[in-house]
Parts: structure tokens; C-alpha cells; sequence
């Protein structure tokens, strides 16, 4: 059973989503909360295993409150439910430690397979989420290597980069340090010739023919 804190400053969205996901049949609402405050407060006496973030609310915004638990609470998984599919935001929210990304307009069976993707320690992120942060940069020019310089390691640390995970969490799903994961894209970056992770994940996707996004 998934153990779910939903965290909304809306009554009526708690409300929906509760229902949704006591529907599922393997997940349950543990607790629920209008801000950060609220859902650090709840996280001491409650059993979460995902916390589902909004954003924007008054008090401590989800940002801040994602930041305070990844931080405190490690075993517990951040996953983002909001409207704003901006890059800005989706890349705040992801270096603040979120394991995933949602739109609240995404249908009822995809927010509670992204529920169970999150519990289960992988990164879902909304299609159009990924199309944001794809196009948010021109297409990184082909660079000099061919790939094939690349090592196993760097080739799993990019490929997890497409799938939207944060350095933090790639570094618990391959088992090594925070500070190995960034210099394995320190040397990806100078390897491939680019400056960014979007740059990375668009170049792989057209010079790595058996590149696939994880988590999609």
C-alpha cells in the first residue's frame, strides 16, 4: 500500500484527490495539508511514502516545503502536481529535490501510475512537461565525439538525465555520491561539447540511436 500526503491550499482539490486515489485500491491518503507548514508538521506523525506537491500556496510554497523534506525526510518522495508547466518552474522544482512532475489537468490514470512510479523511486514527468524543457533551448549542435566516448557510467547518468531525475536522485538509484554524479555531466558536458542538461538530452537524443528517456 502506497501512502500518499496530498498537499494543496485548495479544500475542494484535497478533496478530489483524495477520492481519486483511495479509488486506486493500492494507495491510500494518510494525511492532508494547505501549505509547507502543514505538511512538514503531518510528515511527523504520518506514514508518507509520496508527498504530492503543489506549488503555489500561501505561507511556505511547495517549493521551499520540497527543499525541507527532501532534506529531512530522504525515504520520502516529492512528486509535484500543479498548472504551471513553465521551465522555470519545472527546473525549480526538480533542483529542490521533487522526483516528478505533473500537470493537475493530467488525466486520473496517469497522476496515479506517476504516484506509483515516485514510490517506487523512478521520476515521472508530464509529456508536455518534457516538451517544455526540450524546447526551452535550441537543439544542441552535433558534437565531435560520436557517443561511443562516453562510458557505461556516463551513458546511465545521461540517460537518467532524460528522465527528468535530479542529481540527487541519481546518485541513490546508481548508488553513488551526489559529487560523482556531477562529475560524471562535468565530463558528459565537455565530452559532448554542450553546457546544460536540456543541451545533453537533446544531443543523445539525436547522436545516441538507442537513447530513450527513462521514466517516460
Amino acid at each position: 500500500m502506497i501512502d500518499v500526503l496530498v498537499v494543496d491550499d485548495h479544500a475542494l482539490m484535497r478533496a478530489g484527490l483524495r477520492r481519486v486515489i483511495a479509488a486506486a485500491g493500492d494507495m491510500r491518503v494518510v494525511g492532508m495539508a494547505a501549505d509547507g507548514a502543514q505538511a512538514l508538521a503531518a510528515l511527523t506523525t504520518s506514514s508518507s511514502g509520496v508527498v504530492l506537491m503543489d506549488l503555489s500556496m500561501p505561507g511556505m510554497d511547495g517549493l521551499a516545503a520540497t527543499r525541507r523534506i527532501t532534506k529531512y525526510y530522504p525515504d520520502v518522495n516529492v512528486l509535484v502536481l500543479t498548472s504551471y508547466a513553465d521551465q522555470q518552474r519545472v527546473v525549480e522544482a526538480l533542483d529542490a529535490g521533487a522526483i516528478g512532475y505533473v500537470l493537475k489537468d493530467a488525466p486520473p490514470g496517469a497522476l496515479l501510475d506517476a504516484i506509483r512510479w515516485a514510490a517506487q523511486g523512478q521520476s515521472p514527468l508530464d509529456p508536455r512537461v518534457a516538451r517544455t524543457l526540450l524546447h526551452a533551448r535550441p537543439a544542441a549542435r552535433p558534437a565531435a565525439p560520436a557517443g561511443g566516448e562516453l562510458t557505461d557510467r556516463e551513458q546511465e547518468v545521461l540517460a537518467l538525465v532524460g528522465g527528468g531525475m535530479p542529481n540527487k536522485q541519481i546518485a541513490r538509484a546508481l548508488g553513488i555520491r551526489e559529487g560523482t554524479v556531477k562529475a560524471h555531466l562535468t565530463s558528459v558536458y565537455q565530452r559532448i561539447g554542450v553546457r546544460d542538461r536540456t543541451s545533453a538530452v537533446l544531443w543523445a537524443r539525436t547522436n545516441l540511436p538507442d537513447f530513450t528517456e527513462s521514466g517516460r
